[in-house]
């Protein structure tokens, strides 16, 4: 394996069986790299088996073939190595923000100063200072989604899985949850794949987009971003993005016209 590439897929597909035997394939084999510190978003029209990749990376679910390998070791189930951030709010309603963010390290026998240290720096990180005490019903969706940001960092995961994190949020709320998420990464320099189906949001947070394929899903083709850091929002106005977007439209044009056809 290259020393750079933290995470490999490799040959993964999967193929659910229904209770009558009858067998749908949602992943056709599939081989990718993710480098350490790469920003990864998986662009592909709904059901294209995107969030089926994901949650087989995260060991929630198993591939019927092939093998993910994240730093040289298989991955056989879920552990704390991945950070899971998914679009519902996963927070424990009957905990507060601050004991959902310190749950994960509690959890790993953390001591209680660490704990409050770590939980502290990400509420702030997050921008959520001043909410620790509240529950996860008096917040809007858009701060559940910081909590459940913080809570997957403070476990200091070697790679974050997000699934489609902003698709419930209205659309100015998404815009400053993308600018605060990439602010993070371009600070913590973790490794992220972040699965979405829109085009700008796939371009504005990735330094490399992978184009899925309508179902059964592979990955059709990637696309490098090399927009400069730190990124503002205006950058979606400029020639560059355009023509990155121009391009990537087309393709899932055409993959979603696919899809109309089966």
């Amino acid at each position: 394996m290259d020393a750079l590439n933290q995470l490999s897929v490799r040959g993964v597909s999967r193929t659910f069986t229904s209770a009558r035997g009858q067998a749908t394939q949602a992943l056709l084999p599939v081989d990718f790299e993710v480098r350490e510190n790469d920003f990864v978003t998986i662009l592909g029209p709904s059901g294209c088996g995107k969030s089926t990749l994901l949650r087989i990376v995260a060991g929630l679910d198993f591939p019927t073939t092939g093998q993910v390998v994240l730093d040289g070791q298989p991955v056989e189930g879920p552990g704390a190595d991945r950070g899971m951030v998914f679009q519902s709010y996963t927070l424990f309603p009957w905990l507060t923000i601050e004991q959902n963010i310190r749950f994960g390290l509690r959890e790993r026998g953390m001591g209680a100063t660490e704990q409050k240290e770590r939980s502290d720096y990400f509420i702030s990180k997050v921008g959520l200072r001043g909410f620790e005490q509240h529950f996860p019903k008096q917040l809007s969706g858009g701060m559940q989604q910081r909590t459940a940001i913080a809570r997957a960092l403070a476990n200091d995961p070697k790679i974050l899985l997000m699934d489609e994190p902003f698709g419930a949020l209205d659309n100015q709320t998404r815009v400053l949850m993308q600018e605060l998420l990439l602010g993070i990464w371009e600070a913590e320099r973790k490794t992220v794949m972040f699965v979405t189906h829109d085009i700008d949001e796939a371009i504005f947070m990735a330094n490399r987009v992978a184009v899925f394929s309508a179902r059964p899903g592979r990955i059709k083709s990637e696309l490098a971003v090399d927009l400069p850091h730190p990124r503002h929002y205006t950058i979606k106005t400029s020639p560059e993005f355009m023509d990155l977007k121009a391009r990537l439209t087309e393709e899932i044009r055409a993959e979603s016209q696919a899809a109309d056809l089966h």
